[in-house]
């Protein structure tokens, strides 16, 4: 065998172990990574803190700045950075082309102010207080200007107001931000001291790519992936669906990357002109796990890249910066929110939601580096600022959550509850749940106030000549200016799976003339709100379950006297089920009061009964028709 044989045969065994050692390391992180984040998110979930917080202290910890387990945190992020071009891809199939037409005013309007007046406001800031040069002030200015569209759009899309006046004004101003990458990337290379790079396009160049490149996508968007979507529904496979969708993302988003654009932005339209398919729905349900998975990647990434050195060599100076940065904007953003017609609690709200600084500056901040603007200590250094500026979110979202309902100016005036007429009741909550209900009291008679807090929905419901007025009906305040002292019944229709016994309990104990119902989602819930008092709770989906599986028996030609003995016996285990687990406290307690696979010996005793029920009135029946007879 020839020398050059044997170094290829030594250079391929060689690369063989390299690429085992690389395979074993990838899977190693991987599990450190998913065990550690598993326990954190668990920890701060459970301390009403989000996910977000266990997810960034779960990277910091294992990552090259803390305990070292993992490494590779830059790497991580550029590809994690994928999660929210999947967030803003599912925005997007939410948004109808013509809604996003109607937001124009607040996304380029709104928008742009928020991110000019920081931006510079920023830089002077920097400017004047840390010595940079103005060149530098400006590249680390603009970026801190951003907030965190991964961190803000999922709190809005749980808690369901990303289609309220709040939760447009807060999407539009982060598109607008998404928008805002391309000029700033253009600004910090028309300042670069480094040798230009010729593969780069020049700013204006970049513009022209922007432009064509949203045509484009909108192109194919319609003539290429609405008619693939077609062909694979006529195949009716699940996993082509996935395929497609995941299709859909990453090649937006891909195209974007090649063009030097912002593959969030690419991935937004994407979704924008999927808004009006049919097969809309089939796409957010597969897309949607790979979307929690990558975000959740993300923020380990983040807290990964965290320079914990960085810190504690000048620890108040970063938590100065941070706690700065998070004044700061939240000051601007409040004055511009009520710039433009939001009540001051509102625009409050609107500015602790957006007063963190983004991900997207850990990229700007590396291309100043890069540029010769900043030293690589001053990107590592305002990395660290923007980390923990993210920290503080989860903490700064409680407040938010409290201030986000406010109504806006803007909007029609959106009358409180001390104006209403007074009523027999109550009914708090106004969306497809509490809807039926008012309306079953309404056939009554009954007079019902009904209070929600969502401004959505009640300008929604005055199109439809329905009167519901503005408030959050867990509040005693608000519940006596409603009348509830006076009131015979206080009916809770929200859908909200974190209502209690502690938040139940008040509201009973403040009014005892008034009986108290409330709905739950599930058997959870029921078993959180045991002990507030309430006078009866009604699982949303339990209902309309039972109603499912009679229909499926009929269609099964089951006779319908066993129909009915099947029904009344799945209510009696149930009924017994649900004693056992309040008596227990016990979600598992009770198992046995359930029909299941290969039979339940409670159930059949039950069914057995209610036949030799059935069969004694029979024969009394027959008997007495005889004596009759006679």
């Amino acid at each position: 065998m020839s020398l050059l044989a044997l170094a290829t045969a030594a250079s391929n065994v060689v690369a063989e172990k390299a690429g085992g050692v690389a395979t074993d390391t990838m899977l190693l992180e991987g599990a450190i990574l998913l065990g550690v984040a598993t326990v954190f998110v668990m920890l701060f979930r459970r301390l009403g803190l989000g996910a977000v917080l266990g997810y960034l202290i779960a990277g910091a910890l294992v990552g090259p700045h803390g305990l070292g387990l993992v490494g590779g945190g830059e790497s991580k992020l550029a590809f994690a950075e994928l999660g929210i071009a999947f967030l803003l891809f599912l925005v997007g199939l939410e948004l109808h082309p013509r809604r996003l037409w109607e937001l124009r005013r607040a996304i380029f309007g709104l928008g742009m102010a928020q991110v000019v007046v920081s931006g510079l406001v920023l830089t002077a800031l920097i400017l004047a207080t840390l010595g940079f040069s103005w060149q530098a002030a400006l590249a680390l200015g603009l970026p801190l200007a951003l907030s965190s569209t991964a961190q803000v759009l999922p709190s809005l899309k749980s808690s369901g107001t990303i289609n309220s006046p709040f939760g447009e004004k807060a999407f539009s101003i982060l598109l607008f931000q998404d928008l805002a990458i391309v000029p700033m990337i253009t600004i910090v290379a028309a300042l670069s001291r480094a040798p230009a790079d010729p593969s780069a396009p020049p700013g204006w160049q970049m513009g022209l790519y922007t432009v064509g490149a949203i045509v484009a996508l909108v192109l194919v968007g319609r003539f290429v992936v609405n008619p693939l979507l077609r062909l694979v529904g006529r195949y009716g496979e699940r996993e082509l669906f996935v395929v497609v969708g995941l299709l859909v993302v990453l090649a937006s988003a891909a195209f974007m990357h090649s063009l030097h654009l912002s593959t969030a932005l690419g991935a937004f339209i994407a979704g924008v002109m999927l808004a009006d398919s049919p097969y809309r729905h089939e796409i957010e349900a597969d897309v949607e796990p790979f979307r929690l998975v990558l975000l959740g990647l993300f923020f380990l990434a983040v807290g990964m890249v965290l320079d914990v050195g960085a810190v504690m060599e000048r620890p108040w100076l970063v938590l100065g910066l941070a706690a700065g940065l998070v004044v700061v904007k939240v000051g601007i953003l409040t004055g511009i929110a009520r710039m433009y017609g939001m009540s001051w609690k509102a625009a409050l709200g609107l500015g602790l939601l957006l007063s963190q600084g983004g991900e997207f500056g850990f990229l700007l901040f590396t291309q100043a580096s890069d540029a010769l603007l900043i030293a690589p200590e001053a990107a590592s250094l305002f990395s660290a600022v923007v980390t923990l500026s993210m920290v503080s979110t989860p903490f700064l979202m409680l407040f938010a959550r409290n201030l986000e309902f406010a109504p806006d100016r803007d909007a029609k005036d959106l009358a409180g509850p001390e104006d209403a007429p007074r009523g027999a009741a109550l009914v708090i909550g106004y969306g497809r749940f509490g809807q039926i209900v008012a309306q079953m009291l309404h056939a009554v008679d009954c007079s019902v106030t009904l209070i929600d807090k969502k401004p959505s929905q009640i300008e929604l419901s005055e199109r439809f000549d329905t009167k519901v007025y503005f408030g959050d009906g867990l509040r005693l305040d608000l519940l006596r200016r409603a009348g509830a002292d006076d009131v015979k019944l206080i009916v809770y229709c929200i859908d909200d799976r974190s209502v209690d016994a502690e938040a139940l309990r008040p509201v009973v104990e403040a009014f005892p003339n008034a009986r108290i119902l409330t709905r739950v989602f599930d058997r959870r819930q029921l078993l959180a709100i045991d002990g507030a008092g309430a006078s009866g709770a009604v699982r949303e989906v339990f209902e309309s379950s039972i109603a499912l599986g009679l229909m499926a028996l009929e269609q099964l030609d089951i006779d319908r006297r066993e129909i009915e003995d099947v029904e009344a016996a799945l209510r009696h285990l149930d009924q017994v089920r649900l004693g056992a687990q309040l008596a227990d406290g016990d979600i598992a307690a009770g198992m046995d009061h359930r029909f299941q696979p290969g039979g339940s010996r409670e159930g059949r005793s039950i069914l057995e009964k209610l036949r030799e029920t059935r069969r004694a009135a029979k024969l009394a029946r027959e008997e007495a028709e005889g004596d009759a007879a006679f």
